[in-house]
């Protein structure tokens, strides 16, 4: 009964494989929307909507500018506390 380590070592791969994925999913909420954007740009140049394409980009350099100055607001707003 206490030789018996096999449970052990099991759990630490479920632990490993439960901080992957909890990896996976902060990496898709903070960079899902950039990817999906940039995938989506690339398939429309790919297809000649070369316009689309540029209009996608542009989109995307608004949500950023957008994100940054969101998280500037609540920069200031945590060091104020």
């Amino acid at each position: 009964m206490f030789g018996d380590e096999a449970g052990g070592v099991m759990m630490e791969y479920v632990i490993l494989a439960v901080l992957i994925a909890a990896a996976v999913v902060v990496a898709v909420m903070y960079f899902g929307k950039n990817i999906k954007g940039g995938f989506n740009a690339m398939s429309q140049t790919v297809a000649g909507q070369s316009g689309d394409a540029a209009s996608t980009v542009q989109q995307m350099k608004t949500d950023a500018a957008e994100g940054v100055t969101e998280s500037e607001t609540h920069r200031t707003q945590i060091s104020d506390r």
